[in-house]
């Protein structure tokens, strides 16, 4: 039993020869694997500041070369009881490590994962088709985790430390991050990745995907066309970005959308889109702007719609304001479990947010401001559905009066596979704003099934 020692005479690793592997684990899960990585990056970054290299400047290849060298000649001169193929791993992991965001890298690419989840440096979990599994990377401890964060946050201007020990950024690529350390944090670093597909997907798409049928397909092209005003509601990781960036394919392109969040995540697939997004003061909160702020210049950018990526504070005034002055055909979303939770929270905000007038007033206020209510779910194997379409109809005996017009059902048919339906309930929609979809249905001789 002896240990390597690195160019500076420290302990860096314990070499075993015979040490055990757990049966049927691949070598990079293995503690061996982290072990030899940390060495051999340690001694790839003396050898890289040695020779005075700007490996950054260097093409990927060129990368590739030169580490495979490196960590070839690493094992050989400290004589690692690692093959051939097992070298291979350290040396694209170390690749990864210094050209990339190190285990997260292949996470990152990989377009089937949608959320990276990382409980301290040994715990990753993603999300795929809104299934949640362990992942097979890990991190070689939590300073390691803490390197790569802040590797991404660097070019953002963004800082995570005790300080600011929460942070909540926009990637490049459209994902957004979150995370939060220690103490506020008391299991290690914890790390939300979210990540959104490059191209939204399209009504057509989800229809397809069975997120809805044919008919709520075109009751909700005709209430974007329309110029309904329409609240998405549903849980965390439910669709409702994706359903909102899905409807703006309705807009017409002669209309000018000023989308409006706290962190930018929406990419609607609309040729005129001015996208604002709010920013955090500094540690006194001097220079902050809130989305309050922004819905209300927004009034002064001739739009034709507003988008607001979620309600969840003040900004609820000014939104509804502007869906009852001219600006019909605005959209948002909303965390609530149900369209008459949607409601509660709307109100609930309102008088957070300094609301002066009556309850009967702000109930009508919402009433007249929102035509529909779209609640979207996750299912347990992971699809997202339409829940309910909901219209608000307006207030009576002081309550915000409402009619479900569709309402996701499960069923299991003939062969015994799960399937899935939509039956409406018979009404027509009561917004003036959809009298041609009426006449059309009129016309069809046919009502909502």
């Amino acid at each position: 039993m002896e240990d390597a020692m690195n160019p500076t005479g420290t302990p860096v690793l314990r070499r075993v020869d015979d040490a055990p592997r757990p049966s049927g684990m691949p070598f990079e899960q293995t503690q061996q694997f982290q072990d030899v990585f940390t060495a051999a990056h340690e001694f790839l970054l003396n050898r890289i500041e040695d020779q005075r290299l700007d490996i950054a400047s260097w093409a990927q290849d060129t990368v590739v070369k030169y580490v495979d060298a490196e960590t070839a000649s690493f094992v050989q001169e400290w004589r690692i009881p690692i093959n051939e193929a097992e070298m291979r791993l350290v040396s694209s992991a170390l690749v990864k490590e210094l050209t990339g965001f190190g285990p997260l890298d292949d996470l990152l690419l990989d377009p089937e994962v949608e959320d990276i989840l990382i409980n301290g440096y040994q715990d990753v979990y993603v999300s795929c088709g809104g299934v949640l599994e362990r992942a097979t990377v890990r991190f070689c401890d939590n300073h390691h985790l803490l390197r790569i964060v802040r590797r991404i946050l660097a070019p953002l201007g963004r800082r995570l430390d005790e300080s600011s020990p929460m942070v909540d950024a926009r990637l490049p690529n459209g994902g957004r991050l979150n995370a939060i350390i220690e103490p506020l944090s008391v299991t290690g670093p914890s790390v939300s990745i979210r990540k959104f597909r490059k191209d939204p997907f399209t009504p057509d798409e989800l229809l397809a995907r069975g997120t809805f049928d044919r008919a709520i397909h075109a009751l909700l092209k005709a209430a974007v066309l329309g110029r309904c005003n329409i609240m998405i509601s549903g849980g965390t990781s439910s669709g409702k970005t994706s359903l909102l960036n899905a409807l703006a394919c309705f807009i017409p392109h002669n209309e000018r959308v000023i989308t409006i969040e706290d962190t930018a995540e929406l990419s609607l697939n609309h040729p005129h889109v001015v996208r604002l997004e709010s920013r955090l003061g500094g540690f006194d909160g001097e220079g902050s702007v809130s989305i309050r702020d922004l819905v209300r210049n927004s009034l002064r950018m001739r739009p034709d719609r507003i988008v607001v990526g979620e309600v969840r504070g003040a900004e609820v005034l000014e939104m509804l304001q502007a869906m009852n002055t001219g600006h019909d055909g605005s959209m948002s979303t909303i965390h609530a479990n149900s369209p008459r939770d949607a409601l509660y929270r709307l109100e609930m905000l309102a008088g957070f947010a300094g609301f002066q007038g009556s309850e009967s007033s702000l109930r009508r206020q919402i009433a007249s401001a929102i035509d529909f209510i779209v609640q979207i779910a996750r299912l347990g194997n992971g699809r997202r559905v339409i829940a309910s379409i909901t219209e608000v109809t307006g207030v009576g005996d002081n309550i915000i009066t409402t009619q479900e017009m569709y309402r996701h059902e499960a069923y299991v048919d003939v062969d015994g596979r799960e399937r899935d339906r939509w039956p409406g309930l018979g009404f027509h929609p009561h917004t003036h704003k959809l009298e041609p979809f009426r006449q059309f249905l009129r016309e069809a001789g046919s009502a909502l099934p």
